[in-house]
């Protein structure tokens, strides 16, 4: 099939489509890993945006489902150099995409748009199957509405209440886009899980009478999820306080500090953060927002930094015991230093 996608600076690229006919509309953006593509793809965090891939082939095995993140693909579309048409594991990619009726692109040279993202920072963009009309294309990227315009939670979060039970402490959650190795990083250490919609109220937190509060990684702006920051600015200092990725990012909003948008965010399975003891680890990383260490209240220290440009990779205050990461120690990049440094971490707290 014919396929196309343009950016919203008028330029396009036409190439190979997959999947089904179609066209969405959304940021482009980047992916450095090198393996993990099931986990990208179906990763909530990638909700409303359109996903490239940096490395040259994508579904060299198959598509795997045990590692799915969710039920469902939650980026909008994938666009990447080539794709393996013979795994040793089925589905393929291409079989994948025409059963679930997904956009896909392939062929072209993701290189050089990986470098204009670097040089001009993250492009609105549309993606088009079934035709390579590079000029509509392009007029659609301009007329998408930028992502902070968006509040795109509640299409990822649950919607009711529920309940993965453990013998352990007992962990109410905020699902702003829960993934599933999260479940299972917290149920493998006995984790008495309570899972909440985005919007919930305190009260509902509070009635299930919790060691704790966890939020998770979501997608967008998190300055959109202004019923989340009032639930959890009223939980600080009632409960313990844990993040991951907008997790992060709401509790720093709940104490008053401040995100921003980052040029073209962090995106892949090789981040290197610095802790606060010096030492170093290897991250997986799906953010485009971080939070402004400058405007965290006093008593709150910022724990991680990123190697690379010094952001904020995670804040605590021991005062109001709250611990916070923006990597994602459950998606095991080290293999699985970060995993056991943040959640065995958290359950010492608890202790």
């Amino acid at each position: 099939m014919k396929a196309v996608l343009g950016l919203e600076d008028g330029t396009f690229v036409t190439g190979e489509g997959f999947g089904v006919e179609g066209q969405c509309s959304g940021e482009l953006v980047f992916n450095t890993l090198m393996t993990g593509y099931t986990e990208a793809l179906t990763d909530p965090s990638y909700y409303g945006q359109i996903l490239m891939f940096t490395f040259p082939l994508i579904g060299n095995y198959g598509m795997d489902a045990y590692n799915a993140q969710s039920d469902r693909v939650m980026a909008l579309g994938a666009v990447c150099r080539e794709i393996c048409e013979k795994p040793d594991v089925r589905p393929t990619i291409r079989e994948y995409f025409e059963e679930n009726g997904l956009f896909g692109l392939c062929g072209i040279d993701t290189r050089s748009l990986t470098i204009k993202t670097r040089v001009k920072g993250t492009l609105r963009a549309a993606l088009i199957v079934g035709d390579d009309n590079g000029e509509h294309a392009a007029e659609l990227a301009k007329k998408t509405a930028p992502i902070s315009d968006y509040n795109l939670i509640p299409a990822v979060s649950c919607t009711k209440p529920y309940r993965v039970p453990g013998t352990g402490k007992k962990i109410a959650i905020i699902d702003l886009g829960l993934k599933k190795n999260m479940i299972r990083s917290l149920s493998v250490r006995n984790g008495d899980l309570y899972i909440f919609p985005h919007n919930v109220k305190s009260d509902a937190i509070f009635s299930c009478e919790p060691d704790c509060l966890f939020i998770t990684n979501g997608p967008g702006d998190p300055k959109t999820a202004q019923q989340t920051i009032r639930t959890v600015k009223k939980c600080i200092g009632e409960l313990p306080v844990f993040g991951i990725c907008m997790g992060n990012q709401i509790s720093a909003l709940a104490l008053g500090g401040d995100t921003y948008k980052l040029k073209f965010g962090h995106r892949g399975s090789n981040q290197p953060v610095k802790y606060k003891d010096g030492r170093i680890f290897i991250t997986t990383q799906n953010h485009g927002f971080a939070v402004d260490g400058d405007s965290l209240p006093e008593g709150s220290d910022v724990t991680f930094v990123n190697a690379n440009d010094g952001t904020v990779e995670g804040f605590e205050d021991e005062n109001l015991k709250i611990n916070c990461v923006q990597f994602h120690p459950e998606a095991h990049a080290g293999p699985r230093d970060t995993e056991c440094h943040y959640f065995d971490g958290l359950f010492r707290r608890l202790a």
